[in-house]
């Protein structure tokens, strides 16, 4: 039979940190933080709504160090919004994303005190790449903004969509903040050279950026696509086909990769429809 909790500390109403035979544990249940007191008996039999356990040394450390940094009420906040994330995804937060989220939004929650503005240039990829992300972290945001009397932008919710997005692929955080920068990148290399400016709130451009998400994954994992109307293509949309190597070129040197001519072939048709959609 397992022993009984021994409270640590309570960070809020909804969270405590405790010990279990000599292993820290943050525990989360609604109401379990109240009037809670150092020492006071947790039954080991208490339904729990979550139970995290650091266990790896170093980033117990790293942990247990950034919590002396910021106040219990955040830390508290944190670790809602952590099992909120795990909850809406289904999936387990290990231990480095745990510590890595509470940094980040302790930081932001520094800025915006200190009436720091949050920027946030991915905004409208982040939108039409991650949507289901970006709605939980609305959800997560709405959680900060009600526990610490605070209003975060919506700028903010597409930083912790990138976050949400790495824990639901399992990728680098590197690497989902790159797919964005390179649909943020082409799309700057179009309109600089047609001195245009396209409408990123439109449904061509959602679709190109969708289309160089997927492009990108396809590079990375050197997944070949056929293009029976490549010939066809460079034929017909020359203009288009120039810019769709310079775009490939940009890829090229972000990725470290080789983009085959059939992506740059269905980069032509995408760039095609963002300049018809320009001209109409």
């Amino acid at each position: 039979m397992s022993a009984d909790y021994a409270v640590i500390k309570a960070f809020n109403h909804n969270v405590v940190l405790a010990e279990q035979q000599g292993v820290e544990k943050i525990l989360i249940k609604k109401g379990i933080g109240f009037s809670a007191k150092a020492g006071e008996r947790i039954p080991a039999s208490t339904a729990l709504e979550r139970v995290f356990v650091i266990e790896n040394p170093e980033t117990n450390q790293k942990f247990k160090q950034l919590i002396t940094q910021i106040d219990d009420r955040l830390v508290g906040t944190c670790e809602e919004v952590l099992h909120l994330i795990s909850s809406a995804t289904g999936e387990l937060l290990d231990e480095e994303m745990h510590v890595r989220l509470t940094d980040h939004i302790a930081f932001t929650v520094f800025r915006l005190q200190n009436n720091d503005k949050i920027e946030n240039p991915f905004m409208i990829e982040i939108e039409t790449l991650y949507q289901k992300e970006l709605a939980i972290a609305k959800e997560a945001i709405k959680l900060l903004e009600q526990a610490l009397d605070l209003e975060i932008p919506e700028e903010e919710a597409g930083f912790i969509a990138l976050h949400i997005h790495s824990l639901k692929t399992k990728d680098q955080l590197s690497n989902t903040v790159k797919y964005a920068y390179i649909c943020n990148s082409a799309l700057e290399i179009i309109e600089d050279e047609l001195k245009v400016e396209i409408d990123r709130k439109s449904i061509d451009y959602a679709r190109f950026v969708s289309h160089v998400r997927y492009a990108v994954e396809r590079i990375l994992k050197k997944i070949t696509i056929k293009n029976e109307l490549l010939t066809a293509i460079k034929k017909t949309y020359k203009e288009s086909y120039g810019l769709a190597k310079l775009v490939g070129k940009m890829m090229e040197e972000e990725l470290y990769a080789k983009v085959p001519e059939e992506e740059v072939g269905y980069l032509t048709l995408h760039i095609e429809r963002l300049k018809n959609a320009i001209d109409n």
